[in-house]
């Protein structure tokens, strides 16, 4: 017997809406999973093999890491997470050939689906081809966890360390195989509830229909469905974003999320497609989660909409355009607006998920042209094997339609973008990430070399 193979059975655990949505738009050309491509000084040249050796021995010994997802009979059309009594850590930890490039390794790993029959997640450990690195592409699906289950999932089998300690969820009331039936002496309560939901429903829908009006974005952020992948990789010193911050105003994501915009309008410009009047939609996730809290699993996500000021030409313009519409956003609240799409998952029966799953995944295209979402990361010296990782790049899923997304995480003093495109639509993904880099040096020289330039700048 592999002593490896875990023998302790969890508890059923039913999907929540949104999850039951993430498993059922899948396709093969759009897996739903999210990723994270952590590089590793090596202090040996067997490093990489021991990392590999590591997290398949620790895999064993994580609940979460267990739990694959089934179909159940009740409620119709849902599933549940639960434990998979044959599970293997060998079947999810692979040690790749040695990489020359990473990310180059990483587009080719992250296009390839996970395999629904097992837990949904992979660790890939790809030695660098010198011997001085070696990295580790995590893959989580997103029906498994959002962004900050994946990380606590990830650091749980990494080096022991003083992670934060971890909240459980407050207690509920006891539940059983018949929980998703109402419980009658609560139904002038939920009769309340619905009608509350349903005007938030007409609300959101209405958001999302003027959100389509007059837009203006562009060919290249588009993509036919072609299964293919690519990544890259940007690294941004997080002091040069707090200069600017602080000479405009806003947040550390506002400026970030300006930067985008300004990186797309150059890359535009280089290919020859042309930025003038572009605006494209991105949608920029909100997590619902209690911070520190474990528990529920699943997703907790609502979002904000933005037009990013492809078109304008002023980098300073651009910033104060997107702290704008970020603020009308945040005085509405997540639970309002064209961005709060994804709670519209809550009123759908899971058989409707079953059965519309394709139709709603081709839907994305008509709601936001690229997502930008930011990843939280503890600032905390990680390890592996004894090895420090040195950056972390996240990538989020591409959606149908899309040819592009966005993923931001700040970590020891840079921000690190994790860039993730159809390789047939973006085969220019460098200059892409070339322009973030760019973008970034040239709101630092309008804002901060060049004080006078900015109007009514707040002395620093």
């Amino acid at each position: 017997m592999n002593p490896l193979k875990a023998q302790t059975a969890e508890p059923s655990d039913l999907l929540a809406p949104l999850d039951l949505a993430f498993w059922n738009i899948e396709s093969a050309e759009h897996p739903m999973h999210l990723g994270a491509l952590g590089v590793f000084d090596a202090d040996s040249p067997g490093a990489a093999e021991r990392a590999a050796q590591l997290l398949a021995s620790r895999a064993a010994a994580v609940p979460g890491l267990r739990l694959r997802i089934r179909s159940v009979w009740l409620p119709v059309g849902g599933a549940v997470r639960a434990a998979a009594h044959d599970f293997d850590p060998l079947d999810h930890v692979r040690l790749a050939e040695p990489a020359r490039d990473f990310h180059e390794a990483a587009g080719v790993l992250m296009q390839r689906p996970l395999e629904r029959g097992r837990p949904p997640w992979e660790a890939h450990v790809l030695p660098g081809d010198d011997g001085t690195s070696f990295a580790v592409l995590f893959k989580f699906h997103h029906a498994l966890a959002d962004g900050l289950r994946a990380l606590m999932l990830a650091a749980a089998v990494m080096d022991p360390t003083d992670l934060p300690a971890v909240r459980p969820a407050p207690a509920g009331p006891e539940t059983s195989r018949w929980s998703w039936l109402p419980d009658p002496r609560k139904l002038p309560g939920l009769v309340r509830d619905t009608v509350s939901d349903v005007g938030q429903a007409l609300d959101i829908g209405s958001s999302v229909a003027r959100a389509t009006w007059g837009v203006r974005s562009s060919a290249a952020l588009t993509s036919q469905a072609t299964g293919t992948r690519r990544t890259a990789g940007v690294l941004l010193d997080l002091d040069d974003v707090h200069r600017v911050r602080k000479t405009v105003g806003g947040t550390v994501n506002d400026v970030l999320i300006a930067v985008v915009a300004g990186a797309l309008r150059r890359w535009l410009d280089e290919r020859g497609d042309g930025s003038e009047g572009v605006e494209p939609r991105a949608l920029v996730p909100v997590s619902r989660r209690r911070p520190r809290t474990a528990q529920p699993p699943g997703n907790r996500l609502s979002g904000y909409l933005v037009r990013l000021p492809v078109g304008d030409p002023d980098p300073v313009a651009r910033l104060r355009a997107v702290r704008a519409a970020m603020d009308r956003n945040k005085h509405a609240g997540p639970g309002r607006g064209a961005g709060a799409v994804a709670l519209l998952a809550d009123h759908v029966p899971p058989i409707g998920h079953r059965i519309g799953g394709p139709v709603v995944a081709q839907a994305a295209r008509l709601l936001f042209d690229i997502l930008v979402t930011s990843v939280p990361l503890p600032s905390l010296g990680l390890k592996l094997g004894g090895c420090p990782l040195t950056a972390v790049y996240p990538f989020a899923p591409l959606a149908q339609g899309q040819a592009l997304a966005v993923a931001v995480s700040t970590f020891r003093g840079r921000v690190h973008f994790g860039l993730v495109a159809d390789a047939a639509a973006v085969p220019d993904l460098d200059v892409l990430a070339r322009s973030v880099r760019e973008e970034l040096a040239g709101l630092v020289e309008a804002c901060v070399n060049r004080p006078r330039l900015v109007e009514g700048a707040v002395a620093t």
